[in-house]
């Protein structure tokens, strides 16, 4: 240890390496479900500009963000396209939406630089007492495999250094006893390095320059995505906050390009950027800025590390395990989505109430927990890279004209645009059977499917006939959401079989009955009730207390008091019958399994696998 520089030690259940996107929303996440979570960052201050913007549907709507969001940010509704006209130049070819999803609440984009979005994060957690250190480097990882398997060991060493920072005088060696870590630390990774992960896939020949500024442009779409491809190259532009607008623009390598291959930024700037923009933009003309607000230039690189987890203690996620191009606005959005995957998981096994089996399960598919969050994630990445290349050859290559036959045509590049539209949006995302996914019963909501996210849908709050969106309910806690259907109660018939249904749930054979209090069930499950009654006759709590646990989260599927909210098709649009069912939804929203009410045990034997009493 070098002279001067004081020694620390310290314990914690999870170490975040990275204070980006992917990094605060664990730490969130993690501190928000009452987790001891540590957070560093080598950067002395937070991303002030630039960086990732586009924040897609799902995100939105997911992990309580969208207030702040839609208050800072800017909506994105139309998408414009340009291309090549017969005069020279580009012309208008079409306008349509920009995102190609009708079920959800958000249709839309929203952008907002990333060192605003970190904030939102930053704020929350700072309410919960949980601050970035930085500057801090981390300077060795090493983990005792003998301990890997103890469920109370600290099997992960992490050697931090702290830097000078300001007024802060004292540099240190912190010595880190961690029983997480997760590397969130950018394309770049140190721990992924360190580690010995290796990134699969290829660098490809598009360069591409980036440059966010307040625009003085005749062009009318400025306020638009717009997805311009020209004959002297091809722009993406994408309205921002504050007046601004982001330009990516496509560059001759040669230009910026060293021996190397790798981009030589002395040989550009946000003015030779610009330069470039005007020659795709023309007819249309842009002028100089008193400033720029942030720049870069990159070269597209399609990879995905081989693997996400290291003795199912040491985890990646975000651009340390997957890169790809911006223009599909997944970056970001992936990155969260990626750590939220693994500490709602985390937080159940820390907590004590994930059983072995998310650990070492002994089921058929055999999945640790590291495995179960690769064998997600993974495939996501995998996907959105094949997807990436294709959109990005797309978006690259050389538009159609009397001229060049072979090139990218409108009607392609939109298909693909609309094609593609599920995967862009979040909303399409996929997960494939495993002890956390069972399709069983998939014909009981006939207009879902399991393994993906529940849309949206109105109802109304059974004791005050409040209009409500389900989604409003189906907060990110970490906890598992169990819709109970319980078709028309107003008949006795059916009556008595919730009633016998939530008798079975807290029968002694049944999994749920080992939470001993409504309260200790309520930490891990959220129960809301869901009636076909009409609104004139049910009376919420003459359900049976255990299949609600607030007032609020007794709802009808029926018309509001002055029908204009769209209220009264639940069960029709996700194909649940007059006979009800039960629908468990993960602590990330998607739906996990489906049950009737007469099948208790399938669901107990589904908790079974991997969770356990407190």
């Amino acid at each position: 240890m070098p002279t001067g520089i004081a020694a620390k030690d310290s314990k914690v259940d999870v170490l975040v390496i990275g204070a980006g996107p992917a990094g605060l929303m664990s730490a969130f996440a993690l501190a928000r479900a009452g987790v001891n979570v540590r957070v560093v960052d080598k950067r002395p201050k937070k991303v002030a500009a630039g960086q990732a913007d586009g924040i897609q549907p799902r995100t939105t709507e997911s992990y309580g963000l969208s207030d702040r969001l839609l208050k800072e940010g800017t909506q994105l509704h139309v998408a414009a396209f340009y291309n090549p006209s017969r005069n020279g130049g580009i012309e208008l070819t079409d306008r349509i939406p920009d995102v190609n999803a009708t079920d959800t609440n958000f249709p839309f984009e929203v952008t907002l630089h990333q060192g605003a979005i970190e904030a939102i994060f930053l704020d929350d957690m700072r309410d919960m007492g949980v601050e970035v250190s930085r500057p801090v480097v981390p300077a060795s990882i090493e983990v005792t495999e003998t301990l890997v398997d103890d469920f109370d060991a600290y099997p992960v060493r992490v050697a931090l250094e702290r830097k000078h920072f300001e007024s802060e005088n004292e540099e240190y060696t912190e010595i880190v006893h961690a029983k997480y870590v997760l590397g969130a630390d950018g394309a770049h990774s140190w721990v992924r390095k360190s580690m010995g992960i290796a990134m699969e896939g290829e660098q490809t020949d598009y360069v591409w320059g980036v440059v966010d500024l307040v625009p003085d442009t005749d062009l009318p779409d400025v306020r638009n995505k717009c997805a311009i491809h020209s004959n002297n190259g091809s722009c993406m532009i994408i309205p921002r906050e504050d007046d601004k607008i982001r330009l990516y623009i496509q560059l001759e390598g040669k230009d910026v390009v060293d021996a190397s291959g790798r981009v030589d930024k002395s040989k550009a700037g946000p003015e030779m950027i610009l330069n470039v923009a005007r020659k795709t933009l023309y007819p249309f003309t842009i002028k100089t800025p008193e400033s720029y607000d942030w720049w870069t230039i990159y070269i597209i690189g399609q990879r995905v590390a081989e693997r996400y987890t290291v003795h199912n203690r040491i985890f990646i996620a975000g651009d340390a395990c997957h890169t790809h191009s911006p223009k599909a606005g997944q970056g970001m959005n992936a990155s969260m989505q990626d750590s939220y995957n693994l500490a709602w998981k985390l937080v159940h096994v820390l907590k004590g109430t994930a059983h072995r089996s998310l650990l070492q399960t002994a089921s058929k598919l055999n999945f640790h927990l590291g495995e179960l969050y690769e064998f997600e994630r993974r495939q996501y990445a995998q996907d959105l890279i094949d997807f990436d290349k294709k959109f990005a050859k797309l978006f690259s290559g050389k538009p159609y004209s009397e001229l060049n036959l072979d090139g990218v045509s409108h009607a392609e590049f939109l298909k693909a645009f609309q094609t593609f539209g599920g995967f862009t949006s979040g909303l399409g995302v996929q997960y494939a059977d495993s002890i956390i996914i069972n399709s069983k019963h998939q014909h009981l909501a006939q207009h879902i499917r399991i393994g993906r996210r529940l849309p949206p849908r109105p109802l109304l709050r059974a004791a005050d006939c409040r209009p409500i969106d389900l989604h409003d309910l189906l907060v990110s806690d970490t906890r598992f959401k169990l819709l109970v259907f319980t078709g028309d109660t107003h008949d006795p018939s059916q009556m008595g079989r919730v009633q016998r249904f939530a008798q079975e749930l807290r029968a002694p054979g049944s999994f749920f009955a080992k939470f001993s209090s409504l309260e200790a069930m309520h930490t891990v499950f959220d129960i809301i009730s869901i009636s076909s009654e009409k609104k004139e006759t049910i009376m919420y709590n003459a359900l049976p207390r255990n299949l609600w646990s607030h007032w609020s989260k007794v709802l009808v599927d029926d018309i509001d008091m002055r029908g204009i909210t769209g209220s009264g098709k639940v069960y029709s649009s996700l194909g649940i019958d007059s006979a009800g069912a039960v629908i468990v939804l993960r602590p990330d929203g998607y739906v996990a399994a489906i049950a009737p009410l007469d099948d208790v045990p399938h669901l107990s034997s589904y908790f079974a696998t991997f969770l356990r009493a407190c």
